[in-house]
């Protein structure tokens, strides 16, 4: 059997939409949608495009191995459709949490996260250098399983296209049963934030069930602003910058560390150093949340006596040293 890809089919909408947020959020906040930034986005799209095409070949050759290597058959029965979905959208989360754990995979995703704005026009940040990442092994393997090959590249293209309409600001939250079981703009403007709380949170494709399974999930708040982007940002919009930065990054890092840490440059997570002058993501949510206790802890204290005051811990959790004076 062979079915279209259904992407192809979403692209015109995709544009469409693109032009119709950009209409209403300018109405209101120009702000929203910055022109470079925009053209950033839009060129990335399509030097995804001519990537995907130029690879093609390479995919189909994969493809068609596993498949022949496959263990079962399974037919285009009403049944294998929704599995095969499921199991890819799980697929999904397990490759997108890599790609945010691994500092290898993390290259060739990175640049869907260099935008400081929210908007649909983020959503065609795609990546130029997945193929060369092989980041695809995790969306493959069903493929030995006996899933036929048009079948779960179809269910991909649905993923991909449910993916754009979470990338706004326009749509606050759906209905609760909605957001309770599948992604929404809500739960991945989580994802994008770079504020500390919500580093490596709502890695889901389609239903946010994987991220509350497996223990990635954080709520947006309404009373803190989520700020987008990389917890270093890129402060420009040259094109193949923000495509090939991190790549760039990894190479020097392979040829300046000493052997015994090379490795970890390329497994270990982003912002990780041997010699511990950058941070990890954990790394600046730990900081982050020691601050928040103490800030807490202060807050407590401040409407104590002040004896129990003088009490009260400091936050490297010696106590106080008592003052006292004798006549």
């Amino acid at each position: 059997m062979t079915l279209p890809n259904p992407v192809d089919y979403a692209v015109p909408a995709f544009v469409a939409l693109v032009l119709i947020e950009m209409f209403v959020v300018r109405r209101a906040n120009r702000d929203r949608y910055e022109p470079r930034d925009t053209l950033t986005s839009l060129s990335m799209g399509l030097g995804s495009t001519v990537a995907g095409a130029l690879t093609a070949g390479a995919i189909v050759l994969m493809t068609n191995w596993l498949h022949t290597h496959r263990f079962f058959d399974i037919p285009y029965v009403w049944w294998a459709w929704p599995l095969c979905f499921v199991l890819d959208d799980l697929n999904y989360y397990l490759f997108h949490r890599a790609a945010h754990r691994v500092r290898w995979f993390w290259a060739a995703h990175v640049n869907h996260h260099s935008s400081q704005h929210y908007n649909l026009s983020t959503a065609l940040r795609q990546t130029w250098t997945g193929i060369f990442a092989l980041g695809f092994v995790f969306r493959l393997w069903p493929l030995l399983l006996g899933f036929p090959v048009p079948m779960l590249l179809f269910c991909g293209g649905i993923n991909l296209i449910y993916q754009f309409w979470i990338h706004t600001e326009v749509i606050g939250r759906c209905p609760r049963w909605i957001e309770a079981v599948m992604n929404t703009p809500s739960h991945h403007r989580v994802h994008h934030a770079v504020n500390p709380r919500y580093l490596d949170k709502n890695y889901a494709g389609v239903f946010i069930v994987w991220d509350k399974f497996f223990g990635s999930f954080a709520a947006e708040r309404d009373d803190e602003k989520i700020r987008y982007g990389l917890v270093k940002q890129l402060g420009s919009f040259n094109l193949l910058h923000s495509v090939f930065h991190e790549w760039i990054g990894i190479a020097r890092d392979l040829v300046e560390a000493p052997w015994r840490a090379k490795l970890m440059y390329l497994v270990g997570p982003p912002g990780w150093s041997h010699d511990g002058s950058r941070e990890t993501s954990d790394m600046i949510r730990a900081r982050w949340e020691e601050r928040e206790t103490w800030r807490t802890v202060k807050n407590t204290t401040s409407s104590l006596s002040a004896a129990d005051r003088a009490a009260a811990p400091l936050p490297d959790g010696s106590a106080k040293a008592a003052s006292t004076a004798s006549a």
